[in-house]
């Protein structure tokens, strides 16, 4: 034989076994496992089991390919391994002592779960999912805008509070809550209150007596950094002297005061962390939150200080962290929302039971695209010529992300540096009005 069709043909030999060799290795990494899944019913069904559940779902994202695969039986999950996030929905019928017949939403949520090549367990520790009856955070501008310089302008953040429900709700001591935690970076806080508690770092109380400010459904409240004119310091922003409030600090640094408008009334601050004053991060690292609190402002803040611990790993080292926050039972939280950046986030810094997703402004840390733009509750239909918007404690779902601020389409203001005007208005970022 040919010594030169003799090689080729030995060549074409070894680089077949080879590929036999990869394409039996991928077969091997891509093989799909059986996986377990471990439900926990809620404490507030004890004695019912979990056997007695209906119409179960379950949603299971790759955390690595964002594939999103559901199932409806918990016997029929097989998965490769890899980092997956477990959504699951349930419903039950419970039946009182007096023989009424209630049906009840069962819900859980897993982060970030590794399924290892041997298989794996899911645990999923249940929560009954009531809707509320309070207000709702309907919006959060922390982007801000910019300058025809094309230079970040400070001050015109703002949140949008909405009365979703059909009735009348009164804002007298509804509180504003910035998280300490951000959802860029995961640590593994001790001891871990999150099923219970959210650690906070600003919270700011809307004043009144019980009925002083009433809100009509279908009506909102806008609660703002600084309550000015901002079109007056930077033309490419809008007027919000018309807010309902405004965080306003009481600064040490006499080179970085606060602005208290004169149009506008202030929030009672309990608790705020900066010595200056307090701005929206404007990346959007944090989650926000409304929450009714029980108990004055004094006995608060005596009883509810969290002290933890935490490791910073880095190239250097592993360094031992210990600090503290305030924290709010779950149980006073009415809404809550987590934001982030697509290309940095890491976790949700609330429980599940607040919120199962996150929203967003920017594709990547820093993003230039993301000023002039908010994050938006999506509406679901008009009644009675309002809108009725998503709530179903997942803010992936429930809000619009990465749109233009319902402020600036209201006042046709800039939507870009060069000073380009809105000239379009919508409901929720998205439908047109």
């Amino acid at each position: 034989m040919d010594k030169k069709i003799f090689y080729t043909a030995f060549m074409c030999l070894v680089l077949s076994l080879f590929s036999c060799d990869d394409k039996l290795g991928d077969i091997a990494s891509t093989t799909s496992l059986p996986v377990h899944l471990n439900i926990t019913m809620p404490a507030d069904l004890e004695g019912v089991e979990a056997g007695e559940l209906s119409d179960e779902v379950f949603e299971i994202k790759n955390v690595t390919t964002g594939r999103v695969t559901t199932y409806t039986s918990r016997n029929d999950i097989n998965l490769q391994p890899g980092l997956y996030d477990v959504s699951y929905n349930a419903v039950i019928s419970v039946t009182d002592a007096n023989g009424n017949v209630a049906v009840k939403n069962i819900r859980a949520f897993a982060q970030s779960v590794e399924i290892s090549a041997t298989g794996s367990t899911i645990n999923l520790n249940t929560y009954l999912y009531v809707p509320t009856d309070d207000f709702i955070i309907s919006e959060v501008f922390f982007t801000g805008t910019l300058r025809p310089t094309g230079n970040q302008y400070y001050g015109d953040d703002y949140v949008k509070i909405y009365n979703n429900t059909d009735h009348v709700l009164y804002a007298d001591g509804l509180t504003f809550l910035e998280s300490k935690f951000t959802t860029t970076q995961k640590y593994n806080y001790r001891p871990n209150v999150m099923s219970s508690a959210f650690t906070v770092q600003a919270i700011y109380t809307i004043p009144g007596s019980g009925t002083d400010y009433p809100v009509q459904p279908g009506e909102e409240l806008i609660i703002c950094d600084t309550g000015i004119d901002h079109r007056v310091a930077n033309e490419n922003s809008f007027d919000l002297s018309h807010a309902n409030f405004e965080w306003y600090d009481v600064s040490t640094s006499p080179t970085n005061l606060d602005i208290d408008s004169p149009t506008v009334p202030n929030l009672d601050k309990w608790y705020c962390y900066t010595l200056s004053f307090f701005l929206l991060h404007n990346r959007g690292f944090k989650a926000w939150a409304l929450a009714r609190i029980p108990i004055d402002k004094e006995e608060y803040l005596a009883q509810y200080m969290y002290r933890y611990n935490y490791e910073v790993v880095v190239e250097a080292g592993t360094y031992p962290m210990s600090q503290q926050a305030y924290k709010i039972p779950n149980e006073w939280i009415v809404d809550a929302v987590n934001c982030s950046v697509e290309a940095e986030y890491a976790w949700n810094v609330v429980h599940s039971s607040l919120d199962r997703g996150y929203a967003y402004c920017g594709t990547m840390d820093h993003d230039k695209t993301r000023y002039f733009h908010s994050v938006r509750r999506k509406m679901l239909y008009l009644k009675d010529g309002h809108p009725v918007l998503k709530d179903t404690n997942n803010s992936s779902e429930d809000f619009n992300s990465h749109v233009i601020a319902s402020e600036i389409e209201r006042q046709g203001t800039a939507i870009d540096y060069q000073g380009t005007r809105c000239t379009q208005s919508t409901w929720d970022g998205v439908v047109l009005k």
